[in-house]
Protein backbone atom coordinates (compact mmCIF):
# COMPACT_ATOMS: atom_id res chain seq x y z
CA UNK A 1 0.00 0.00 0.00
CA UNK A 2 1.29 3.53 -1.04
CA UNK A 3 0.99 6.78 1.13
CA UNK A 4 -2.30 7.47 1.88
CA UNK A 5 -3.52 10.57 -0.12
CA UNK A 6 -4.80 13.81 1.40
CA UNK A 7 -8.61 13.19 2.29
CA UNK A 8 -10.82 14.44 -0.21
CA UNK A 9 -13.35 11.80 -1.14
CA UNK A 10 -16.61 12.41 0.88
CA UNK A 11 -17.37 9.40 3.43
CA UNK A 12 -21.06 8.45 3.75
CA UNK A 13 -22.29 6.94 7.46
CA UNK A 14 -21.47 3.35 7.93
CA UNK A 15 -23.82 1.04 9.32
CA UNK A 16 -24.43 0.64 12.89
CA UNK A 17 -25.73 -2.46 14.10
CA UNK A 18 -26.47 -2.58 17.77
CA UNK A 19 -27.33 -0.77 21.17
CA UNK A 20 -26.59 2.44 22.43
CA UNK A 21 -23.10 2.46 21.10
CA UNK A 22 -24.87 2.61 17.11
CA UNK A 23 -27.40 5.52 15.32
CA UNK A 24 -30.80 4.06 16.09
CA UNK A 25 -31.20 4.71 12.38
CA UNK A 26 -31.97 1.87 10.26
CA UNK A 27 -29.19 -0.42 10.49
CA UNK A 28 -29.49 -1.91 6.94
CA UNK A 29 -27.86 1.14 5.27
CA UNK A 30 -24.61 0.62 4.22
CA UNK A 31 -22.67 3.70 3.06
CA UNK A 32 -20.69 3.22 0.38
CA UNK A 33 -17.66 5.16 -0.77
CA UNK A 34 -16.26 5.18 -4.32
CA UNK A 35 -13.25 3.05 -4.85
CA UNK A 36 -10.63 2.65 -7.55
CA UNK A 37 -12.23 -0.21 -8.70
CA UNK A 38 -15.62 -0.11 -7.56
CA UNK A 39 -17.97 0.82 -4.86
CA UNK A 40 -16.55 0.20 -1.41
CA UNK A 41 -19.07 -0.86 1.53
CA UNK A 42 -19.25 0.14 5.58
CA UNK A 43 -20.43 -1.45 8.27
CA UNK A 44 -20.33 -2.71 11.83
CA UNK A 45 -20.86 -6.59 11.84
CA UNK A 46 -24.13 -7.38 13.46
CA UNK A 47 -24.60 -10.95 13.63
CA UNK A 48 -21.42 -14.09 14.56
CA UNK A 49 -21.35 -15.03 10.68
CA UNK A 50 -20.41 -11.32 9.86
CA UNK A 51 -17.42 -11.34 12.46
CA UNK A 52 -16.34 -14.50 10.97
CA UNK A 53 -15.87 -12.71 7.59
CA UNK A 54 -13.61 -10.85 9.47
CA UNK A 55 -11.57 -13.37 11.37
CA UNK A 56 -10.96 -15.27 7.77
CA UNK A 57 -9.52 -12.25 6.65
CA UNK A 58 -7.28 -11.93 9.82
CA UNK A 59 -6.56 -15.26 9.11
CA UNK A 60 -5.68 -15.20 5.23
CA UNK A 61 -3.38 -12.16 6.22
CA UNK A 62 -1.94 -12.70 9.63
CA UNK A 63 -1.44 -16.68 9.21
CA UNK A 64 -0.94 -17.06 5.51
CA UNK A 65 0.56 -13.77 4.33
CA UNK A 66 2.57 -12.62 7.42
CA UNK A 67 3.32 -16.31 8.88
CA UNK A 68 1.90 -15.89 12.45
CA UNK A 69 1.92 -19.07 14.30
CA UNK A 70 -1.55 -18.73 15.89
CA UNK A 71 -4.06 -21.66 18.21
CA UNK A 72 -7.64 -21.12 16.53
CA UNK A 73 -10.88 -23.01 17.71
CA UNK A 74 -11.90 -22.70 14.26
CA UNK A 75 -10.01 -23.43 10.99
CA UNK A 76 -8.68 -20.85 8.70
CA UNK A 77 -10.01 -17.93 11.27
CA UNK A 78 -7.90 -15.96 13.60
CA UNK A 79 -10.24 -15.46 16.97
CA UNK A 80 -9.04 -14.81 20.34
CA UNK A 81 -10.37 -14.22 23.42
CA UNK A 82 -11.11 -10.09 22.99
CA UNK A 83 -13.36 -10.80 20.25
CA UNK A 84 -16.57 -11.64 21.82
CA UNK A 85 -16.24 -8.18 23.39
CA UNK A 86 -15.64 -6.44 20.62
CA UNK A 87 -17.15 -4.05 17.87
CA UNK A 88 -16.25 -5.32 14.21
CA UNK A 89 -15.67 -2.52 11.70
CA UNK A 90 -16.09 -4.44 8.03
CA UNK A 91 -15.03 -2.80 4.74
CA UNK A 92 -16.37 -4.71 1.94
CA UNK A 93 -16.24 -4.91 -2.20
CA UNK A 94 -19.46 -3.65 -2.72
CA UNK A 95 -19.75 -5.97 -6.14
CA UNK A 96 -18.36 -9.50 -4.47
CA UNK A 97 -19.40 -8.50 -1.08
CA UNK A 98 -15.95 -10.06 -0.03
CA UNK A 99 -14.99 -8.35 3.68
CA UNK A 100 -11.50 -6.92 2.16
CA UNK A 101 -10.57 -4.95 5.32
CA UNK A 102 -11.44 -4.87 9.09
CA UNK A 103 -10.64 -3.32 12.45
CA UNK A 104 -11.73 -4.61 15.86
CA UNK A 105 -12.58 -1.95 18.47
CA UNK A 106 -12.79 -2.70 22.37
CA UNK A 107 -14.66 0.19 24.28
CA UNK A 108 -14.11 1.14 27.51
CA UNK A 109 -17.02 -0.48 29.22
CA UNK A 110 -16.50 -3.71 27.15
CA UNK A 111 -12.48 -3.45 28.67
CA UNK A 112 -13.85 -3.59 32.05
CA UNK A 113 -15.54 -6.52 31.58
CA UNK A 114 -13.05 -8.95 30.02
CA UNK A 115 -10.36 -7.46 32.74
CA UNK A 116 -7.82 -5.50 29.78
CA UNK A 117 -7.24 -4.80 26.77
CA UNK A 118 -4.64 -6.76 24.04
CA UNK A 119 -2.48 -3.83 24.61
CA UNK A 120 -2.15 -4.50 28.04
CA UNK A 121 -1.25 -8.01 27.18
CA UNK A 122 1.94 -6.60 25.43
CA UNK A 123 2.67 -3.29 27.69
CA UNK A 124 1.97 -1.61 31.21
CA UNK A 125 -0.35 0.88 30.13
CA UNK A 126 -0.16 2.03 33.73
CA UNK A 127 0.18 5.74 32.99
CA UNK A 128 -2.69 5.75 30.55
CA UNK A 129 -5.22 4.96 33.47
CA UNK A 130 -6.20 8.39 33.47
CA UNK A 131 -7.28 8.01 30.00
CA UNK A 132 -9.39 4.90 30.33
CA UNK A 133 -12.49 6.16 30.99
CA UNK A 134 -13.19 7.61 27.37
CA UNK A 135 -10.24 5.42 26.12
CA UNK A 136 -10.75 2.42 22.83
CA UNK A 137 -8.60 -0.09 22.24
CA UNK A 138 -8.20 -1.09 18.53
CA UNK A 139 -6.49 -4.14 16.71
CA UNK A 140 -6.21 -6.86 13.88
CA UNK A 141 -6.38 -4.18 11.83
CA UNK A 142 -5.57 -5.54 7.81
CA UNK A 143 -6.63 -5.18 4.47
CA UNK A 144 -6.60 -8.02 1.64
CA UNK A 145 -3.78 -7.69 -0.73
CA UNK A 146 -5.64 -6.15 -3.79
CA UNK A 147 -7.22 -3.87 -2.04
CA UNK A 148 -4.36 -1.89 -0.22
CA UNK A 149 -4.80 1.60 -1.28
CA UNK A 150 -5.69 4.29 0.28
CA UNK A 151 -9.30 4.43 0.26
CA UNK A 152 -10.44 0.99 2.23
CA UNK A 153 -8.39 3.10 4.97
CA UNK A 154 -9.64 6.19 4.72
CA UNK A 155 -13.24 4.60 4.49
CA UNK A 156 -12.15 2.72 7.95
CA UNK A 157 -11.26 5.63 9.62
CA UNK A 158 -13.74 7.80 8.54
CA UNK A 159 -16.19 5.34 10.67
CA UNK A 160 -14.00 4.90 13.70
CA UNK A 161 -14.21 8.50 14.03
CA UNK A 162 -18.10 9.27 13.44
CA UNK A 163 -18.04 6.18 16.54
CA UNK A 164 -15.94 8.09 18.55
CA UNK A 165 -17.52 11.19 18.62
CA UNK A 166 -20.91 9.38 18.62
CA UNK A 167 -20.24 7.60 21.98
CA UNK A 168 -18.28 10.97 23.38
CA UNK A 169 -15.03 9.22 23.23
CA UNK A 170 -11.70 10.72 22.41
CA UNK A 171 -8.72 8.25 23.11
CA UNK A 172 -7.45 5.31 20.89
CA UNK A 173 -4.65 3.01 21.41
CA UNK A 174 -2.92 0.45 19.71
CA UNK A 175 -0.18 -1.54 19.02
CA UNK A 176 1.22 -1.13 15.08
CA UNK A 177 3.08 -3.85 14.21
CA UNK A 178 6.29 -4.22 12.22
CA UNK A 179 7.26 -7.53 10.27
CA UNK A 180 10.07 -9.08 11.81
CA UNK A 181 10.91 -10.55 8.02
CA UNK A 182 12.87 -8.33 5.87
CA UNK A 183 14.28 -9.52 2.59
CA UNK A 184 13.48 -12.70 3.49
CA UNK A 185 15.48 -12.36 6.50
CA UNK A 186 14.13 -12.75 10.03
CA UNK A 187 15.83 -9.39 12.10
CA UNK A 188 14.94 -7.04 14.52
CA UNK A 189 17.04 -4.47 12.67
CA UNK A 190 14.49 -2.95 10.53
CA UNK A 191 12.15 -2.29 13.84
CA UNK A 192 14.88 -0.78 15.50
CA UNK A 193 15.63 1.68 12.70
CA UNK A 194 12.16 2.75 12.16
CA UNK A 195 11.92 3.45 15.87
CA UNK A 196 14.83 5.02 16.21
CA UNK A 197 13.67 7.60 13.38
CA UNK A 198 9.99 8.11 14.95
CA UNK A 199 10.61 8.38 18.59
CA UNK A 200 12.89 11.38 17.54
CA UNK A 201 10.17 13.11 16.10
CA UNK A 202 6.30 11.56 17.72
CA UNK A 203 7.09 10.14 20.60
CA UNK A 204 4.27 11.21 23.19
CA UNK A 205 4.64 13.34 26.23
CA UNK A 206 6.61 11.32 29.19
CA UNK A 207 3.61 11.16 31.40
CA UNK A 208 1.79 8.50 28.98
CA UNK A 209 4.84 6.35 28.26
CA UNK A 210 4.51 2.94 28.97
CA UNK A 211 6.69 -0.19 29.11
CA UNK A 212 6.53 -3.42 27.31
CA UNK A 213 6.35 -6.67 28.37
CA UNK A 214 8.94 -8.57 26.31
CA UNK A 215 11.41 -5.77 25.23
CA UNK A 216 12.57 -5.93 21.62
CA UNK A 217 16.29 -6.37 22.65
CA UNK A 218 17.38 -2.79 20.57
CA UNK A 219 20.52 -3.05 22.67
CA UNK A 220 21.83 -5.96 20.28
CA UNK A 221 20.57 -4.65 17.09
CA UNK A 222 21.49 -2.13 13.89
CA UNK A 223 19.22 0.91 13.94
CA UNK A 224 21.06 2.49 11.85
CA UNK A 225 19.23 1.35 8.92
CA UNK A 226 17.70 3.78 5.80
CA UNK A 227 14.34 2.16 5.79
CA UNK A 228 10.84 3.62 5.81
CA UNK A 229 8.25 2.89 7.90
CA UNK A 230 5.05 0.95 7.03
CA UNK A 231 2.65 2.80 4.92
CA UNK A 232 -0.13 2.48 7.52
CA UNK A 233 2.20 3.38 10.13
CA UNK A 234 3.30 6.49 8.20
CA UNK A 235 -0.26 7.18 7.85
CA UNK A 236 -1.07 7.35 11.39
CA UNK A 237 1.61 9.82 11.99
CA UNK A 238 -0.02 11.90 9.65
CA UNK A 239 -2.84 12.19 11.95
CA UNK A 240 -1.34 12.98 14.77
CA UNK A 241 -0.65 9.40 16.57
CA UNK A 242 2.14 9.50 18.80
CA UNK A 243 4.31 6.76 20.12
CA UNK A 244 4.28 5.81 23.74
CA UNK A 245 7.46 3.65 24.19
CA UNK A 246 9.91 0.73 22.91
CA UNK A 247 8.46 -1.69 20.55
CA UNK A 248 7.28 -5.04 22.10
CA UNK A 249 8.33 -8.43 20.74
CA UNK A 250 4.97 -10.16 19.99
CA UNK A 251 6.37 -13.94 18.80
CA UNK A 252 2.91 -15.43 17.81
CA UNK A 253 2.69 -12.87 14.93
CA UNK A 254 6.93 -12.48 14.69
CA UNK A 255 6.48 -8.61 14.71
CA UNK A 256 7.45 -5.80 16.71
CA UNK A 257 4.59 -3.94 18.03
CA UNK A 258 4.82 -0.14 18.96
CA UNK A 259 2.49 1.05 21.44
CA UNK A 260 0.26 4.00 19.61
CA UNK A 261 -2.11 6.94 21.10
CA UNK A 262 -4.25 8.65 18.65
CA UNK A 263 -6.21 11.50 20.77
CA UNK A 264 -9.36 13.51 18.18
CA UNK A 265 -7.80 17.17 19.34
CA UNK A 266 -4.34 15.64 17.82
CA UNK A 267 -5.68 15.28 14.45
CA UNK A 268 -4.27 18.06 11.68
CA UNK A 269 -6.73 20.35 10.39
CA UNK A 270 -7.39 18.50 7.16
CA UNK A 271 -8.51 15.17 9.08
CA UNK A 272 -10.24 17.25 11.44
CA UNK A 273 -12.69 19.00 9.03
CA UNK A 274 -12.70 16.12 6.97
CA UNK A 275 -13.45 13.05 9.61
CA UNK A 276 -15.27 15.33 12.56
CA UNK A 277 -16.94 18.33 10.39
CA UNK A 278 -15.12 20.85 12.57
Amino acid sequence: MSDLPSPTMPLSPASLPRGSLHRPSDASHVGQVSEARGGIEVSWARNLDEVREAQKLRFDVFVSEMGAQLSTPVAGHDIDLFDDFCEHLLVRDALTRQVIGTYRVLTPVQARRVGSTYSDTEFDLTRLRTLRSRMVALGRSCVHPDHRHGGVVLALWGALADFMVRNSLDTMIGCASIPMLHNGVVTGDVAASIYRRISETHMAPIEYHVRPRLPLPLETLDASLDVDPPALIKGYLRLGTRILGAPAWDPDFNTADLPMLMRLEDLPAKYRKHFLNR
